[in-house]
């Protein structure tokens, strides 16, 4: 924690005198308290750098850290096991402990909920993994006056400048799974994107647009549709996607948990995958194994995501900047039976 008054150096009074904040608010910064404005945060800690005050202290190459937080946007999902296995066996290697927090990000959209960040503080944690949808602007200001190391594994935007981040080759995905498909003969392929503002969601129907171009295809407006990665919401472009005048023969969902709302629609039509409609997917999570028929799909290496990001991590942790800022894992298509020629009319 903080200096103690009387241990040498300015005290509290000093700094919030300096700063024009009460003693209060300067102790709340100099804690690593969340709930401080953020220019006012910035002012108290120019002042406790300027004078030299000292703060809780950071983890150092000579004295590696002992404990990180993974913050997910939920444990009740095949995706954010995937992550933990890959944190975990990381973590083992390095001899780190891993607190996992969960609960905290699901009431608003995805980001850690206000208090979070103190409860870091007060754990003494030397780093801290997100897989969450996002930070706003208030919790990035926070850990970077702090001096926390942190890692974004899959973020929904691009996170700020100098803020490194993991990810997968999600445009090539798209490309691959769309390509496959136009290899088997089909040229009514139509798209259900997970958001139109998420990187990786962008990023693949970028790539299903430019194979479906250097193929000579046409993609109409109604083909490229978006389903919010879900189930549901997949189930319900399908459906639509199947009232069309001309509908499609292949769709290209683009996560595993939207092609099985795909397999649903379909179903409900009377109509089965690979026969009537080819369906390919994204991600390779275990369901894709379970689903009948099993589902062509492209493997994103989720585990092999969470590592790199750990690793890098550990190195921040220890004094090193990263060389760039975005890590890129490979993807690739894996083959199964959801997917076949189209019929022949």
């Amino acid at each position: 924690m903080v200096r103690p008054a009387g241990a040498g150096g300015p005290t509290l009074a000093v700094i919030a005198r300096e700063a024009g904040v009460s003693v209060p608010t300067a102790s709340k910064v100099a804690n690593g308290r969340e709930d401080v404005a953020p220019e006012t945060r910035r002012r108290v800690t120019e002042v406790l750098d300027r004078l030299g005050y000292v703060r809780r202290p950071r983890s150092t190459a000579s004295a590696p850290p002992a404990l990180i937080d993974l913050v997910v946007h939920r444990l009740d999902s095949t995706w954010s096991g995937a992550v933990l296995h890959g944190v975990e066996e990381a973590a083992h290697e390095a001899g780190l402990g891993i607190v996992v927090s969960a609960a905290l990000t699901g009431a608003r959209g995805g980001r850690p909920e206000r208090g979070w960040l103190d409860k870091l503080c007060a754990r003494g944690s030397s780093g801290v993994l997100f897989n969450v949808a996002e930070l706003n602007s208030t919790q990035y200001a926070w850990l970077e006056q702090h001096r926390i190391p942190y890692v974004m594994i899959d973020p929904v935007l691009d996170p700020p400048p100098g803020v490194p981040s993991v990810g997968a080759t999600n445009w090539q995905g798209g490309v691959s799974a769309t390509e496959h498909l136009i290899g088997l003969g089909h040229e009514r392929i139509a798209i259900i994107g997970g958001y139109r503002r998420k990187l990786c969601s962008s990023a693949r129907v970028a790539g299903y647009r430019s194979a479906m171009a250097s193929a000579g295809l046409r993609v109409p407006a109604e083909y490229v549709r978006y389903g919010s990665f879900s189930e549901t919401g997949a189930h319900r472009q399908m459906t639509e996607l199947l009232a069309l005048p001309e509908r499609p023969t292949a769709v290209f969902a683009c996560s595993d948990a939207m092609a099985l709302g795909v397999y649903q629609a379909l179903r409900e039509h009377g109509l089965s995958a690979p026969d009537d409609v080819s369906v390919v997917g994204f991600d390779d999570l275990p369901q894709a194994h379970w689903a009948t028929p099993a589902l062509t799909t492209v493997r994103q290496p989720l585990s092999e995501m969470a590592a790199t990001a750990l690793r890098l991590l550990l190195r921040m942790m220890e004094g090193e900047r990263p060389e760039g800022t975005r890590t890129e894992l490979s993807t690739r298509l894996v083959i199964r039976e959801s997917a076949a020629p189209p019929k022949t009319v």
